[in-house]
């Protein structure tokens, strides 16, 4: 039943973000930002930059952002403006897709150092939903999820992957657009309304929201229960164990 996993009877399907909510790997992202952006900075406005906020920065600019996406709108905020460039940008070009490529090298080099954990909690969750006959997939703004999931054996879990690899190929926009949310529910069989999102970024609640989702479950990994919530969430929880109910009734 559904309802032991905290969710509507009507849900068919469980999306998972992976950053934040499967892996312990949005932190290594916000870190990879922050050296990224705060280079970029001192080196364009002198020491007297004002460095990137690991927190409120990343939360409201990159968090669950495609790459270049997340470049574009930070910049953006500091009145900033690259040209594009190309995907294949080499990491020193003053480029969007330069600055992207920067970050993308040093969040491969920390990850590849500190290794990747996953929540245990998750993939109790993710367990528990396809044991009950739920569909689950795998949906990040992420080029390296594949990556990601083979280093902690968690391939098998995922019925479906919509990342950033698969969302280029498609030419779906990212989030908080709804559609790499959607083009998984697509692929699973299942439409919008008998989907739960499950994510930690507020551009995914919004994601997940506007894509009519039948569920929208926001993890709070940093303390931002409040906005979760104002994002879309129809529950906010800080690890998705506490929504499981063993059969019988206990918790």
């Amino acid at each position: 039943m559904t309802t032991e996993l905290g969710l509507p009877e009507e849900i068919q399907a469980c999306l998972f973000d992976l950053d934040g909510v499967v892996t312990k790997t949005a932190v290594v992202h916000a870190a990879a930002w922050k050296e990224t952006f705060d280079a970029f900075l001192r080196e364009r406005e002198g020491e007297g930059f004002r460095p990137f906020d690991p927190v409120a920065d990343y939360d409201e600019y990159v968090d669950g952002r495609p790459r270049a996406d997340g470049v574009r709108t930070f910049l953006d905020s500091r009145d900033i403006r690259l040209p594009e460039g190309v995907p294949d940008d080499p990491p020193d070009a003053q480029t969007v897709h330069g600055v992207g490529n920067r970050k993308n090298r040093l969040v491969l080099k920390k990850i590849h150092e500190q290794g990747v954990e996953a929540y245990d909690g998750t993939l109790r969750y993710i367990a528990a939903a396809r044991d009950r006959g739920l569909k689950t997939a795998i949906v990040s703004s992420s080029a390296n999820t594949l990556d990601v999931l083979h280093s902690i054996g968690a391939e098998c879990l995922f019925d479906t992957r919509v990342d950033g690899v698969v969302a280029a190929e498609r030419e779906l926009p990212g989030k908080p657009h709804p559609d790499t949310f959607l083009s998984a529910a697509h692929d699973l069989g299942v439409d919008a309304r008998h989907a739960a999102v499950y994510e930690d970024a507020l551009a995914g609640m919004d994601a997940g929201r506007s894509g009519g989702f039948g569920f929208v479950v926001g993890v709070d990994r940093v303390g931002q229960r409040d906005a979760l919530y104002a994002h879309g969430a129809d529950v906010v929880v800080k690890d998705l164990a506490e929504l499981l109910r063993e059969r019988g009734g206990a918790a």
